[in-house]
């Protein structure tokens, strides 16, 4: 017999929702959504630097 998508195990989202029900997740999922969420902003930071890099080059070109 095999297994139909109906009886599967649900998986819990990978993503994490600002604002969203935390009280259903274990403290292992909630270290994972740390984690998650620690690399997103290390992402973000990233960007902001390359975005700022770029700015201060066309600053200084426009300067001359």
């Amino acid at each position: 017999m095999t297994m139909s998508e109906d009886d599967a195990p649900q998986k819990k989202p990978a993503r994490h929702q600002v604002g969203e029900d935390l009280s259903a997740l274990s403290v292992d999922e909630l270290n994972e959504r740390i984690a998650l969420l620690r690399s997103e902003i290390a992402r973000i930071e990233e960007a902001i630097g390359a975005k700022r890099a770029s700015a201060d080059v066309a600053a200084s070109f426009f300067k001359k």
